[in-house]
């Protein structure tokens, strides 16, 4: 599935309002912006649409928006932060029917080379149902539509397919095209040996990205959470660790699938265990190591072991492309953290081309330090995970056609 899609450098915006789709779902801690890889990644895109004299009007949702507007998921930290990174001021329309009063009145003021942020477009329950109203109401607001929201890209909302279907201009921004010539390549077209690294704690999220991963790849690395339904399958005795009942004749036929076609599949063979998991996240707790066919019955695993980290490193070492996707344990507690760093640090080495799927993992490389070290960090982890199934994108298809 190549990129055939017109972009931000096919289109002459000068004097014209450009809505543009941005991920701005950042991680929030009491009203401050904790991680800002998401706002970082879309200013190529906005300075390039300013350089040409549009008119930006910048939307985006940020959480999940379970009880309707609240100040917790306003954007308007976002406008602040975005305000100083484009060292001009972002007019933030705090409408929480998002295209308000506000809103219209900021857009009918704006001149060239002025930037308005919408509010939080999830304020608006149909957001997520693609419902036609707020579709329209976005598309009255401007002559041009960018996406550049390959985090959401995976979804048909009103905000990023609903609105492109509504302007006779539409095309995806930068990141949009960085994320799919990347990932793209990596999975059709990847440089031998090709490791992919599968982890993190959601089992039926991955199961179907292996299978078509298998297939692609010549190296098929599982840590994190789904490693014990894995292990199970095997007849481990896996004590309290994560399980997915359902799924363990899935991974059965996963590990005869990688046998017949002649890939590895690596496994974790030791184990990371405590007695409970932590609670606090990053409380301090004991650890105990066991070989993964002699895990114990009252313990639960939460990291891979040394061994593990050891076998790992080394199939990272000869890749000449890598995709990683998911923590290899809970990271968020630093005396569980040890595989995900571990991994991190392998990748951070390798001459390969490495690419980081968004979510936890492009969370754990960016703590870590070694952002600046990786070919490419996704931005969106749903996202790249479908893209990495192979499925079409409807933010993607939905921009036109070259």
């Amino acid at each position: 599935m190549g990129l055939n899609k017109k972009s931000v450098d096919d289109i002459n915006v000068k004097g014209k309002r450009v809505l543009v789709r941005c991920d701005f779902n950042v991680p929030l801690k009491n009203g401050e912006i904790t991680d800002e890889t998401r706002i970082v990644a879309a200013l190529p895109t906005i300075n390039k649409l300013l350089a040409d004299g549009g008119k930006v009007i910048l939307c985006s949702h940020l959480g999940k928006v379970k009880n309707g507007p609240n100040e917790g998921e306003s954007l308007a930290p976002v406008a602040k932060r975005l305000s100083e990174k484009l060292g001009k001021e972002v007019v933030f329309a705090a409408d929480d029917n998002v295209v308000g009063e506000n809103a219209k009145k900021a857009v009918a003021e704006m001149k060239d080379g002025d930037v308005v942020l919408l509010q939080n477009t999830r304020y608006r329950k149909e957001e997520t149902k693609n419902g036609e109203e707020l579709s329209k109401e976005l598309a009255s607001l401007a002559e041009m539509f960018v996406n550049d929201a390959f985090g959401t890209a995976h979804r048909a909302h009103c905000s990023n397919v609903g609105v492109a279907s509504l302007v006779d201009t539409a095309v995806v921004g930068y990141l949009m095209q960085k994320e799919i010539d990347f990932l793209g390549n990596a999975v059709e077209n990847p440089v031998r040996p090709f490791v992919a690294i599968l982890g993190g704690a959601k089992v039926a999220d991955k199961l179907n990205v292996i299978s078509n991963l298998l297939e692609k790849c010549d190296t098929l690395i599982i840590g994190g959470g789904m490693a014990y339904t894995f292990l199970k399958a095997k007849g481990y005795e896996i004590g309290n660790s994560l399980v997915d009942e359902t799924k363990i004749d899935y991974c059965k036929e996963m590990m005869e699938k990688a046998e017949s076609l002649g890939k590895k599949l690596l496994l974790p063979v030791d184990s990371v265990m405590v007695d409970a998991f932590p609670n606090p996240i990053d409380a301090e707790i004991p650890t105990y190591v066991y070989d993964a066919d002699a895990m114990a019955a009252d313990k639960e695993a939460c990291d891979i072991g040394p061994k593990t980290i050891e076998l790992y490193a080394e199939a990272v070492k000869t890749a000449k492309t890598v995709v990683w996707n998911g923590p290899m344990g809970v990271f968020e507690n630093p005396i569980l953290a040890a595989g995900t760093k571990a991994v991190a640090a392998a990748l951070a080495e390798t001459d390969a081309t490495t690419i980081i799927g968004g979510g936890d993992s492009a969370a754990a490389v960016n703590q870590l330090g070694y952002g600046d070290k990786m070919s490419h960090i996704s931005t969106g982890g749903g996202a790249s995970l479908e893209f990495l199934e192979g499925k079409e994108l409807p933010g993607v298809a939905a921009a036109n056609d070259k």
